[in-house]
């Protein structure tokens, strides 16, 4: 069982990130992490190794030389070499969909894991058209991935019950939060992180089509208004939320 794991470098969700005046991000201080719906597709990787008793998970990623940090972490938790395709990531997911899918033609997986959405563009694109360019059967979203007999078997919330999806292997599958809960990586994968093979090449990207003109802060929000106290204050709240705010 040789699985996929195709992982991202994207600021900490808990940082305070800050616009730059030719429309970018200010990156001192913001601190890099693997986006954390990849981690769910790692974990569930490592599970399915597990539970086949045999085979290698892979972590790809697109990105600049700062993206070998994130690999390693992923390694660290237990991958068993990593791939660093190098190259200007933007936010036309189709070009990063091209590099994903030139690897893969090559390497041949029986199962590719993405993450459902990577949590800095929030495009949740990418795994179904990499799915499309290698011609490979595809499922979204997943909150849980066993493979049994040759197929993937996919749970998927949906309006207040659960859809069960089989798909052939090889399969691309997207991992939204469930079950898979990230392991911490051990003082002894961290170790063994240092000598796993990471290798580097270039990106097949192609031409992107996508580019951002400029980037800007949320409007400052209004100070809050006290209009009185109690059933007495109704009145003018009313009045203010029709004439004023005109949401009535």
């Amino acid at each position: 069982m040789n699985i996929v794991v195709c992982i991202k470098r994207v600021p900490d969700t808990a940082a305070r990130i800050r616009v730059t005046p030719g429309g970018g991000i200010d990156a001192s201080g913001v601190k890099y992490v693997i986006s954390p719906y990849d981690e769910f597709a790692l974990e569930a990787a490592l599970r399915v190794k597990e539970a086949a008793g045999s085979g290698t998970v892979t972590a790809l990623s697109v990105g600049d030389a700062a993206s070998a940090e994130q690999l390693r972490a992923a390694l660290a938790m237990g991958a068993d070499d990593a791939v660093l395709l190098q190259g200007e990531v933007g936010m036309d997911g189709l070009a990063t969909a091209r590099a994903i899918a030139a690897e893969i033609g090559e390497r041949r997986p029986d199962l590719v894991l993405f993450g459902m959405k990577a949590v800095d563009g929030d495009q949740q694109q990418v795994g179904l058209m990499t799915a499309e360019l290698a011609g490979l059967p595809a499922v979204s979203v997943a909150a849980s991935v066993v493979v049994e007999n040759g197929k993937a078997v996919c749970h998927r919330e949906a309006e207040g019950s659960i859809e069960v999806l089989e798909v052939p292997l090889p399969a691309v599958v997207t991992i939204t939060k469930g079950e898979h809960e990230p392991r911490y990586p051990s003082l002894k994968g961290i170790m063994a992180a240092k000598r796993k093979p990471l290798a580097e090449k270039a990106a097949a990207l192609g031409d992107g089509r996508i580019t951002v003109r400029d980037l800007s802060e949320p409007a400052a929000r209004p100070e809050g208004r006290i209009v009185g106290q109690g059933a007495a204050a109704v009145p003018e709240l009313v009045r203010l939320l029709r004439e004023e705010a005109k949401v009535l």
